[in-house]
């Protein structure tokens, strides 16, 4: 039985077919397409004696198609029944799925059009050849096409009972997807994040551990989809971890012609570099001056193609992993230069820079939490409201503005210190956010910056005066924060009694 929505790559297995012998029953479509190939396929109407109903939304659904997949060939009361109403041995299913997830993904997509794409016939007969996978073997979509051209190819026709076990895991697999799928859509209708995830049709990749070496690790999903690995050894689970910060951060700073060159470099899920500037070495080389300490093993990102300068520069400190649109040659075979060093080259940059899913998800408790990925970013110009007496001029603005996209990919509580599109130093995950402040501070007089004309964001409200009233004892008179504090008139009259600057952006940006 074969029907599918897809047909590259079916030619070759319907010719190999044919020449052993077997009988083809098929739909529609596929019926004129195998018959284009000059092989014989017969009617599944002529089967079952009724024709496509109800605009082609029942057409297998019979039991002369789902007993010949379903009779078990060593049961004899199946064997007489069988016989008795004449139901064919169908040993073999060839079946895909509408695409449903590429319609919803669809600009203009009716709700008709998404819901004409669940499909009824195709999920039945891939749950029925895989239920009875001791007697039939299931091809649930294309992605098994060339797994099951080899075994026609290679043993006649014949499949061992373990080869349609693996057939039956990989039907399964596509099936709970599916269902997965439809299930998000509807439950996203109902205004509810959807909080199913599947990772199904997802390679799992055993990792070699995971955050330590005593910890067993596995990554289900397919990196090849978003990066091409030029060089390098294999990605461990601690890598994924900053890469998915990486990419994340430099999204915000654009991928397109227009945006400026900005270079990240990320360690234990916190930017210790970050610099945007005219070119990509000074980028680099402001990145890498913000905390040349930290750097050593960092994972590095940038959102332009990597040239020979820029790699001469790079290619002078110890680093995991770089990811990049792009490579010059010279420059790819300047970093080719260390063994294991991971260079990556990002796919499509506008995918890597927005996220893989909409949803987040964490395990805890014995369960999962899921929220909507934090898309938005507080302090653009149209967020940012004025609440002291003193204003900020264009260059604090664009200062303020790059400093809060960072503290926003920093873990909380965060205080990011910023001047000039240069990260001079954060505070990081301290339960306190003087804490987060005074380290920022200290870590950012260590590398020896003069923080006077520097800008400080928050990624959260200020509870009481006393890190404005820190900020200003070190020349930071220009602050962004959320606001929304039931203190926040403290931190405001301190800024006005002082010549400070601060504006509010009404958005939060916690990140745990």
């Amino acid at each position: 039985m074969i029907s599918v929505f897809y047909k590259d790559g079916l030619a070759e297995i319907v010719k190999e077919l044919d020449k052993n012998g077997v009988r083809i029953y098929s739909t529609g479509g596929t019926q004129s397409f195998i018959e284009g190939l000059g092989v014989k396929a017969h009617a599944v109407e002529d089967l079952t004696g009724y024709p496509s109903v109800f605009g082609g939304r029942v057409k297998t659904l019979h039991p002369k198609v789902f007993g010949g997949i379903l009779y078990r060939r060593e049961n004899d009361t199946d064997l007489q029944q069988a016989a008795q109403y004449e139901i064919p041995e169908i040993d073999l299913v060839i079946v895909d799925l509408y695409p449903f997830e590429q319609t919803v993904a669809t600009p203009g997509a009716t709700e008709q059009d998404i819901i004409e794409k669940i499909d009824i016939g195709g999920i039945s007969l891939i749950r029925a050849a895989a239920k009875n996978f001791r007697d039939v073997a299931i091809v649930p979509s294309v992605n098994q096409y060339g797994y099951i051209l080899d075994l026609i190819k290679n043993q006649g026709g014949c499949t061992t009972l373990e080869q349609r076990r693996h057939l039956a895991a990989e039907a399964f697999n596509v099936s709970s997807h599916y269902d997965t799928a439809i299930f998000n859509y509807f439950n996203r209708q109902e205004g509810i994040p959807a909080f199913k995830q599947s990772f199904t049709e997802q390679r799992a990749t055993p990792l070699r551990y995971g955050e330590n070496p005593h910890q067993a690790a596995t990554f289900y999903g397919d990196l090849s989809a978003r990066f091409e690995q030029l060089h390098g050894k294999e990605i461990s689970y601690n890598n994924m971890l900053d890469m998915d910060a990486a990419v994340n951060l430099i999204g915000e700073f654009g991928t397109g012609a227009e945006a400026q060159p900005a270079f990240v470099i990320m360690k234990h899920n916190n930017a210790c570099g970050v610099a945007v500037r005219p070119t990509l070495v000074e980028a680099w080389s402001d990145a890498l001056a913000g905390d040349p300490v930290s750097a050593f093993g960092g994972v590095l990102i940038t959102n332009k193609t990597v040239d020979r300068a820029t790699a001469e520069k790079i290619n002078e400190i110890f680093f995991e992993v770089i990811m990049a649109p792009g490579y010059d040659d010279d420059a790819l075979a300047i970093l080719e230069t260390k063994k294991n060093r991971i260079i990556l080259k990002i796919k499509d940059s506008d995918a890597a820079a927005s996220g893989a899913s909409s949803l987040q998800f964490r395990s805890l408790l014995g369960g999962v939490a899921v929220q909507e990925r934090d898309s938005k970013v507080g302090g653009q110009d149209s967020d940012m409201r004025q609440v002291t007496d003193k204003g900020i001029t264009d260059a604090e603005r664009a200062d303020l503005i790059f400093a809060n996209k960072i503290v926003k990919h920093s873990k909380s509580n965060a205080i990011v210190l910023a001047k000039g599109g240069m990260l001079l130093a954060s505070g990081i995950g301290q339960t306190s956010r003087v804490d987060s402040l005074r380290q920022a501070i200290a870590k950012a007089k260590s590398f020896g910056f003069d923080l006077r004309g520097a800008v400080l964001a928050s990624d959260a409200f200020f509870p009481f005066a006393d890190c404005a009233e820190i900020a200003h004892q070190e020349g930071i008179d220009t602050i962004v924060q959320p606001g929304g504090s039931v203190r926040d008139q403290d931190s405001i009259d301190y800024c006005n009694a002082n010549g400070m600057a601060m504006v509010f952006t009404g958005l939060r940006h916690f990140k745990h």
